[in-house]
Parts: structure tokens; C-alpha cells; sequence
């Protein structure tokens, strides 16, 4: 635990170091604070000892480390001046009750980088536990149509499909008819291993009969519902920090991003609250420079999806933290209602 002086110092080198970008050094944080330079000089040092502070190869300055950060996270940053006026807008976006659950994740997703000058990620639901109750099939036009499938969780998705060879709509029409009945009720998760073990029953051969390939379409269609939806803002947004004037650091995260890796960063992190991965703790390379703040929502029943929020180490957290877990509590209020 560190004294209140070197606290007070690694808090000023932090925000300063945020807001300029450039290294700090003892002379500039003398105008700031009533010690003496000796005294600053000092506390600099043993913040640096004690691996919070460290050198850059440019510059006589220090920069704050990830542990540094962290303990500014954790320790010295508190919860009693956290409103901002971006809190408003987001009230203002939420308050529009005709608003639809994609286009919400949608604005919100937009709204966040745009606040904050940072690229963002939402993690929709996915429909793993979602049990179906009706399925249906929209004719488009010649040998395209739309399979619907309501679950019981309100969810509608909706996925365009394209009637096999040799096959009628009438007979796809009849075949949802009996897929209706064999999966009313039935876990999306558990589709495929009921078809299966249905597949000696004389309604199932009746399908065969039609086409094999109509059931390959209705298992593709189920794979693709029920795998995580992903939402992504302000991929460039990065590009803009100074961290990044180096031509290298840029083509590796373009890279990261353009690959859709980016999304890797988000999976698995649903059950662990706030969380914030800084610089090295980062498993990618790309991302060595950069800070990870994740915060879950609350879907319907237990699923839930995760808001994050990626931007350089040297991140306004003090505006961050509150504005993401802000921006989650009305996500997790708008799936209820």
C-alpha cells in the first residue's frame, strides 16, 4: 500500500500523462502540487522501485506502468464524483420505448465510441438456451425464402434460405409443419440431437423422402441462430492516439481488427463483472499498447452479454469506468421490459 504522498504523486502522473501523452518529469509536477522537488523527486523514485512508474527510452520522464494503473483503478479512483453529463444522452437514447433490441445494442455500440473517442464492442445473447415455439417459412421469391423462428424468450430471427434443387416450396412448407411438431418446446441447443433421434421414426423418413438436403438447411439455419452476435464501433477510432504514429503498431492492429480477432477479446468474460486488462496482461500482440474494460449486462432469464470497451493504456478511466458500467445497467433495464 502506498503512502498518501506517493498516491497524490501517481495520480497526478497518471491524469497528466492521459491528458498530454507525453512522459512526466519531477519539474512539471513541482507547479502542480505543494512539495518540494526533492520530495517529488524522491516519491518518483520509490514509485518507480516499486514498479508503479517507469522509464522511457525518449525521454527523461516517467510513465505510469500497468501496475501502476491498476492500482490507480482500483485504489485511488472512487465512485463519489462519477456522474457526467453523457449519462444524460444515454438516458435520452434509452427512453425511446419503440426502440428495437438490435438497433438498441446498434446506437448504444455508436453512442459509446463517440463519447469517448475509443472503439467498442457489445456481445448480444445468444439463443443456446432459448427453447423454440413456432417456426415458419416466408416465400421471397423464386426459390428464396425466409425461415422464422420464434422462441420463448421473445426472440424472432429471422434467416433467408435457399430452396434446394428438386424440392417445392410445398414441400418445405410440409416439412415445417412436422418440424413444428417434433420441436415444439425444444432447447435450441438440443435441434440436431433430436432430429437424430427422431430419424428412425416414420415422420422423419416421410422427410427424407422430400429432400436431405432440407434438413442440411434447417440445421445450418440453427447453427448460425444460435452462435453469439457481435456488435462493433469505431474500429478507427485507435488510429487517432498518439501511441499509434508508428507505422508497424498501426499495420498490426489493423490487422487484429480487419481479421475480426478483435472479438476474441470479448468471449468468456460474461460472468466476471468489471474487468480491465492493461497493456501486457493482453495475450495478443497487437493489443500490447492498449486497455481492455469489460462490464456484463443481464439478458433475459440467465443469459447475459458483455459491453467493452478497447482504447490505449493511457485511457480516461475515470470517465470510462462509470460511463460502460452506466451504459450496462440500462442495457440489463431494457432486455427486462
Amino acid at each position: 500500500m502506498l503512502t498518501n504522498r506517493q498516491e497524490e504523486v501517481l495520480k497526478l502522473i497518471i491524469e497528466e500523462y492521459i491528458r498530454t501523452a507525453e512522459p512526466i518529469g519531477s519539474r512539471t509536477l513541482s507547479k502542480l502540487l505543494d512539495f518540494s522537488p526533492a520530495t517529488i523527486r524522491n516519491e518518483m523514485a520509490d514509485l518507480e522501485d516499486l514498479g508503479y512508474i517507469e522509464k522511457t527510452h525518449t525521454s527523461s520522464g516517467r510513465v505510469p506502468s500497468d501496475k501502476g494503473y491498476h492500482y490507480y483503478i482500483e485504489t485511488i479512483l472512487t465512485d463519489d464524483d462519477t456522474f457526467d453529463k453523457s449519462f444524460n444522452v444515454i438516458d435520452e437514447l434509452f427512453s425511446n420505448a419503440s426502440m428495437k433490441r438490435d438497433e438498441a445494442i446498434t446506437q448504444a455500440m455508436n453512442l459509446l465510441s463517440q463519447l469517448t473517442n475509443y472503439t467498442t464492442i457489445a456481445l448480444g445473447g445468444n439463443a443456446y438456451g432459448s427453447k423454440i415455439k413456432k417456426i415458419e417459412l416466408i416465400p421471397l421469391y423464386d426459390k428464396t425464402c425466409v425461415l422464422l423462428i420464434v422462441t420463448n424468450q421473445g426472440h424472432v430471427e429471422s434467416k433467408q434460405i435457399t430452396i434446394p434443387e428438386n424440392t417445392s416450396l410445398e414441400d418445405m412448407k410440409r416439412v415445417m409443419e412436422l418440424f413444428n411438431e417434433i420441436l415444439f418446446d425444444c432447447p435450441i441447443s438440443q435441434v440436431s440431437e433430436k432430429l437424430h433421434y427422431e430419424i428412425n421414426a416414420e415422420r422423419i423418413k416421410e422427410i427424407l423422402i422430400y429432400n436431405q438436403t432440407i434438413i442440411d438447411t434447417f440445421l445450418d439455419a440453427f447453427t448460425k441462430f444460435t452462435q453469439s452476435k457481435y456488435y462493433l464501433s469505431g474500429k478507427n477510432k485507435m488510429l487517432y492516439q498518439p501511441e499509434f504514429n508508428d507505422v508497424q503498431r498501426v499495420r498490426e492492429l489493423l490487422s487484429f481488427f480487419e481479421q475480426n480477432d478483435i472479438f476474441r477479446l470479448v468471449e468468456n468474460t460474461q460472468n466476471q463483472g468489471l474487468s480491465v486488462t492493461i497493456g501486457k496482461e493482453n495475450q495478443v500482440r497487437a493489443m500490447r499498447d492498449c486497455t481492455v474494460i469489460t462490464v456484463p449486462y443481464q439478458l433475459n432469464g440467465d443469459n447475459t452479454g458483455t459491453i467493452a470497451i478497447v482504447g490505449p493504456t493511457r485511457m480516461e478511466y475515470q470517465k470510462v469506468i462509470p460511463l460502460v458500467k452506466y451504459l450496462a445497467s440500462h442495457m440489463s433495464k431494457f432486455y427486462k421490459e
